[in-house]
């Protein structure tokens, strides 16, 4: 467990993933509305080379980042609007998975198919911090802690 003070730790802590991430990585970034999921995404992405702030992929779904705006392909995945786990199929995550990092946004509703993936969970504390929970493959053992 990793207490979060406030948004620019939060942010940090997605700058320290970006010095550890590699093509084919999973990230799923789990918690309520507001709970720090693409602050997260942010720090990761901004760190990664990406200039001005990433929007959040609520509408689009998929936001993708390809060399020279990131160091590696990423995408960026909200599932918030997804309704049915079988719309995932449509959006190519299989093909980019071995040359991409891929995060993943409100990953439960896909269930399954992220079961290799550095699982993130945020809680929002009392006092506005953010409380992250990780569940850690076996892939990030060597990686992990941050």
């Amino acid at each position: 467990m990793t207490r979060l003070a406030d948004s620019q730790a939060t942010e940090a802590f997605g700058a320290g993933l970006a010095a550890l991430v590699r093509p084919g990585d999973v990230i799923t970034l789990n918690g309520d509305l507001g709970a720090g999921k693409t602050t997260i995404a942010r720090g990761l992405l901004a760190s990664l080379g990406l200039i001005g702030e990433a929007p959040s992929p609520s509408f689009a779904i998929v936001q993708s980042y390809a060399p020279p705006e990131t160091r590696l392909p990423v995408l960026h995945v909200d599932l918030y609007r997804i309704e049915d786990a079988g719309e995932i199929d449509e959006l190519g995550l299989d093909d980019a998975r071995s040359d991409s990092l891929i995060l993943v946004e409100w990953p439960e509703r896909a269930p399954g198919w992220w079961s290799d993936a550095l699982a993130l969970h945020l809680e929002t504390a009392p006092d506005g911090a953010r409380i992250l929970t990780a569940q850690v493959p076996a892939s990030w053992k060597p990686r992990w802690p941050i």
